[in-house]
């Protein structure tokens, strides 16, 4: 339940920070005439990298976009993941933030990023750790994640995106320590127009 309330308030402050960013946008165009705010989620299945485990579960986050740089667009991204089924061997959740970087190909902007950030793992019934007698539930790691991805426009707000990371967890339940998941998520981008405030109709 936490977890789920925690990618709630992620969405509500995503789109809060959009709100307060559009009305300053209203009173100074000229000055935020390069901001560029989107909000995501997404369906995400992810393998754990933990004996076969498999997991179905929502991610969301918001990125704010800076100047662009040589024809590509870098922005900051804070997302969130959260599994509502975690399989029979382990969930995961993670809160991650860092840098994307796009390039506008027409409709189709591919992306790469590099994100950081902290995350817990959940054994369900628990798992043993190989060659001892330390029993886990649970455990937590920084979580270390390349990846990218193809956000395809829809309309001038809306576009598709299509996201895979590979993961990097610590882990105290296998021989070497190490732990490695790929996530792929398949979700909808929501586009902040900051520059084209609507006109109140008379």
């Amino acid at each position: 339940m936490n977890c789920i309330l925690r990618m709630a308030t992620l969405m509500l402050a995503a789109l809060s920070a959009g709100q307060m960013v559009s009305a300053y946008g209203q009173a100074s165009p000229t000055a935020t005439q390069a901001l560029r705010v989107s909000a995501f989620a997404g369906l995400t299945a992810t393998n754990t990298g933990l004996a076969s485990g498999k997991n179905a579960g929502i991610t969301a986050g918001v990125d704010i976009g800076f100047l662009p740089l040589f024809r590509l667009y870098p922005s900051a991204e804070l997302r969130g993941n959260f599994a509502f089924d975690q399989g029979s061997v382990e969930g995961q959740k993670s809160v991650l933030g860092g840098l994307t970087i796009a390039a506008h190909l027409g409709r189709i902007q591919p992306y790469g990023d590099f994100l950081f950030g902290r995350g817990e793992m959940n054994y369900g019934s628990g798992f043993q750790r190989s060659h001892t007698n330390i029993f886990y539930t649970q455990s937590s790691s920084n979580v270390i994640s390349p990846g990218g991805g193809v956000d395809l426009t829809l309309s001038d707000r809306w576009a598709m995106k299509f996201d895979v990371q590979l993961q990097h967890w610590s882990s105290p339940v296998t021989p070497t320590g190490h732990q490695y998941a790929t996530a792929g998520t398949l979700g909808i981008s929501y586009h902040f127009d900051f520059n084209h405030p609507r006109r109140n109709k008379r």
